[in-house]
């Protein structure tokens, strides 16, 4: 069987980073850091801890309790310390223990941006990470699949590269990045489109302590 094995051209960055970044976790966090940095069909190559890449099978379950769900074309579905979480292809998560700080790192693409795997109101969705934007910022198809009746919001006038466009301020029964939940965010959403990334704006990171060591930004819920 002919495998179509995908490995990020920075897989040397997401690496250092990812040892980068479990040696500055403290010890009593007790913390679960796993990367995928690539992807056969039902298969995915890991970095568990800082260790050696490893490629584990769907259904198998490592020695530090990670299992791999399912694969895509570009991200993999785990169980990480009982949670299930969505990976893309060079993203790194960790997950505290309990009564730890929740904790999200997020390794930078070649361009220099930030993206993250999340839920709004249980539906998945890509987030990229705009300190730019005063609220989270979704598409209007986004939201209907998603079930959110985003028109019973408040109307908006927003100006973008193609000129105006109405949007309807919302908020969001619950937003999840990683470890992270907040219940109850603002968010807007954009009539008239279907983008596949949802802008991650300041109603969440406003409730984050937010620190950038080299490539990765970590996230830590504040309350």
């Amino acid at each position: 069987m002919k495998f179509h094995f995908m490995l990020i051209k920075r897989s040397l960055t997401v690496l250092l980073a990812a040892y980068a970044i479990v040696g500055l976790l403290p010890a009593a966090a007790a913390a679960t850091s796993v990367t995928v940095v690539g992807l056969f069909p039902g298969k995915a190559v890991v970095v568990i801890n800082g260790q050696a890449p490893r490629t584990i099978s769907v259904g198998q379950k490592t020695a530090e309790g990670v299992t791999l769900l399912s694969t895509a074309s570009d991200r993999a579905t785990l169980n990480i310390d009982g949670k299930r979480v969505s990976l893309d292809v060079g993203q790194l998560f960790a997950a505290s223990a309990a009564g730890g700080a929740q904790t999200v790192n997020l390794p930078a693409d070649s361009s220099g941006h930030f993206f993250s795997v999340g839920q709004v109101n249980g539906k998945s969705v890509r987030f990229l990470v705009d300190t730019g934007a005063t609220a989270i910022s979704l598409s209007s198809g986004f939201a209907q699949n998603a079930g959110i009746d985003y028109r019973k919001g408040q109307q908006l006038l927003m100006q973008t590269a193609n000129g105006n466009t109405s949007a309807y301020r919302v908020m969001l029964d619950s937003v999840t990045v990683g470890d992270i939940t907040l219940y109850q965010v603002e968010a807007v959403v954009m009539d008239g489109i279907d983008a596949d990334v949802a802008l991650l704006g300041m109603s969440f990171l406003n409730r984050m302590e937010m620190r950038r060591n080299g490539s990765v930004l970590t996230l830590t819920k504040r309350f």
